[in-house]
């Protein structure tokens, strides 16, 4: 019986298409996984694409909760560099032996800031006709925390409480409010960057929020977690973190 075969593209061929189709992967490109605090997503998203145009390595990111993905590495998830939504976390790494030694660092500061369609300027509408205020997580995301320390600071939290819709990130606490599930979110400020119905939280009513990274275990000997991490503190991602609503001490 005959005997079926396939018919290989050379190599060299197969490589000479993907130069034409601008596809190929720079010689000696690595890959890093970056754990990534939820409120950071669209940032992270446009420092990963820029990263892999001056670098040639990439980036694949993985977001959720801090307190989540600290869970997660924490249980030996496949991360290379975590980017927290606060400095306990990432600092907690390194002293649980999670992370390199020195390797933390604050690569930005956040605003948290009071959203919903019609909001005033004032939050006023905290004490008045709404059924449900969205926050996230305060034991698993930083912006949660803020604000229920900000509603604490107001003399609002006792008032309210029975109206608080929880968020597992900061990213469900702004889908909550765009989908009409809550009138009222406290979100990050950089997720409403622009919108005109925001209320930005005060700095005095709450705890800062900064927000530390650190280097993983797992990619103390991959160039693109390195790379990933020199990069972060580079004028050029510097300029894309402030113009996104970022502070960068």
């Amino acid at each position: 019986m005959a005997r079926s075969t396939k018919t290989n593209v050379p190599s060299i061929v197969f490589l000479a298409l993907l130069t034409l189709s601008g596809g190929v992967v720079p010689v000696g490109a690595e890959t890093a996984h970056v754990a990534v605090a939820a409120n950071f997503t669209a940032v992270a998203e446009e420092l990963a694409a820029l990263f892999e145009a001056e670098a040639g390595h990439e980036a694949v990111l993985s977001f959720g909760a801090t307190g989540q993905l600290y869970a997660q590495i924490s249980q030996a998830a496949p991360f290379d560099v975590f980017l927290a939504a606060d400095t306990a976390r990432a600092e907690r790494a390194i002293a649980e032996g999670l992370a390199v030694a020195d390797s933390f660092f604050v690569y930005a500061e956040g605003r948290l800031a009071l959203y919903g369609p019609g909001l005033d300027a004032e939050p006023t509408l905290l004490s008045g006709d709404f059924s449900r205020i969205a926050i996230a997580e305060p034991d698993a995301a930083p912006y949660g925390q803020a604000a229920v320390e900000t509603l604490d600071a107001l003399g609002l939290y006792d008032a309210i409480a029975a109206r608080l819709v929880t968020g597992a990130n900061i990213s469900q606490t702004l889908q909550f409010v765009e989908s009409g599930n809550a009138e009222l979110g406290f979100v990050a400020a950089s997720q409403v960057l622009g919108k005109d119905d925001i209320w930005l939280v005060p700095a005095a009513l709450h705890g800062p929020i900064a927000q530390g990274a650190a280097l993983l275990n797992r990619g103390a000997d991959n160039p693109a977690a390195l790379a990933f991490l020199d990069f972060l503190r580079s004028d050029a991602a510097v300029a894309v973190i402030e113009a996104s609503g970022y502070s960068v001490p």
